[in-house]
């Protein structure tokens, strides 16, 4: 896993990615974003074991793992069902398999199956939570680490139906 495999970027996703890199809340997690696909439907990420990210025994600090990673699949899901839907990041949990003791890859996927079983789930107007997994692994291939993340959607009310409080 230690090269990213070709992700084919767009010039929109490459500067969202650049920006995502120095905005200074991602910036202080350690991880760093190597690719978001043109279509918003891979993402890939590298936290590397730097001074930054180290905790007091030497391995990757647990929270470091958990925000470097927390973002993508709202975001993914936002750029993929546009304008028209509500999506939250509401739960997840971290569950450590072995120390990070050297830099960790996450690699994000949202497959078309998935972003056309949300529409479905909230086509009536209800909301959905859809859950995600993302392992962290070395370069080898070991994983570390696996977060599970809870995304609540759900379709925007329009325009001259939403609610005023």
């Amino acid at each position: 896993m230690g090269r990213a495999p070709a992700v084919r970027e767009s010039p929109r996703t490459r500067l969202f990615r650049a920006a995502m890199n120095l905005y200074p809340a991602y910036r202080g997690t350690g991880g760093r974003v190597v690719r978001i696909s043109a279509d918003w439907r891979e993402v890939l990420v590298r936290l590397p074991l730097s001074w930054r990210t180290r905790n007091y025994v030497g391995t990757i600090f647990g929270g470091s793992i958990f925000a470097a990673v927390d973002p993508f699949y709202a975001l993914m899901l936002m750029k993929n069902l546009g304008d028209g839907y509500e999506v939250w990041d509401k739960a997840a949990s971290v569950r450590f398999r072995r120390p990070g003791r050297q830099t960790l890859y996450a690699r994000f996927v949202l497959g078309e199956e998935e972003i056309e079983a949300v529409r479905a789930a909230t086509a009536g107007g209800s909301p959905s939570d859809r859950r995600y997994t993302v392992e962290l692994k070395t370069a080898a291939g070991e994983v570390c680490a696996v977060v599970e993340k809870v995304v609540y959607v759900r379709r925007k009310a329009p325009r001259g139906q939403r609610e005023v409080g």
